[in-house]
């Protein structure tokens, strides 16, 4: 049986106090330069102390969603969710958004790789091949492949040609990393998960390879739906469920 990975950890107090602060900006309707309350109302508001409310606007400083300025007190900096955009942390998301991060990088990672698959060079192609190489030796030896199965993901990207989709595929893949590991792992090595992962990762590189852009989009999907149910969420198979196997 495949062993489900450690469900995220809950949220601490100020992390939680920032999204609830982000929210009431956007349905206050607050405008870029707008003063927020002293700390002493935001404490009576959302009922936590001095500490947490200066944790939860230095987050909200640090996504450009606030700025403060000496001896006057914090200011929106932009409209919420336009300032910048950052992936949750796996340490900071619920289940729920957790599969909601998989089920975005399933739509985007499927139509990556057929674009990889339509466009790749011969460059992309070692490349490709050079990150599968180091996991099939992590897999002969029963080491950690983590980094070779970031390298190849990041490859695929490359791969697109597309600059931007290139920069936003690896920045996914850098606030992903850690969700590979449940793979690679000991546990994983010896369970097979590592192995399943790995024969996902050579259909995805033979459909590259032969400039089959629809097989490459069908074999980033089940690649992606299999880690999500390694990783014990059900929701993204519902979603993009897998297809039958044959009689």
């Amino acid at each position: 049986m495949i062993q489900a990975a450690k469900l995220p950890r809950p949220l601490r107090l100020s992390d939680t106090l920032a999204r609830q602060i982000e929210d009431w900006i956007r349905d206050q309707g607050m405008v870029p330069g707008a003063q927020l309350p002293t700390e002493k109302l935001l404490c009576e508001r959302f009922g936590v102390s001095r500490a947490v409310v200066r944790e939860a606007i230095s987050r909200l400083k640090a996504e450009g969603c606030v700025e403060t300025r000496q001896g006057l007190g914090a200011f929106v900096a932009a409209r919420p969710g336009q300032g910048s955009f950052r992936l949750l942390r796996e340490a900071e998301a619920t289940p729920d958004e957790f599969a909601e991060v998989f089920e975005m990088r399933c739509l985007v990672e499927t139509g990556a790789a057929e674009l990889a698959a339509r466009r790749r060079s011969q460059t992309d192609l070692e490349r490709l091949a050079a990150a599968l190489a180091q996991m099939e030796r992590a897999l002969a030896g029963d080491v950690d492949g983590a980094s070779a199965d970031d390298a190849f993901h990041v490859a695929i990207a490359t791969a697109t040609g597309n600059g931007q989709l290139a920069r936003f595929l690896a920045f996914m893949g850098r606030q992903f990393s850690e969700s590979r590991q449940p793979t690679w792992d000991a546990s994983g090595l010896r369970s097979g998960r590592a192995a399943e992962a790995q024969a996902e990762h050579r259909r995805i590189f033979e459909a590259i390879r032969a400039q089959d852009g629809e097989a490459a989009r069908e074999a980033a999907r089940a690649h992606l739906v299999s880690a999500a149910r390694r990783l014990g969420m059900v929701s993204l198979e519902q979603a993009f469920p897998l297809p039958m196997a044959s009689a």
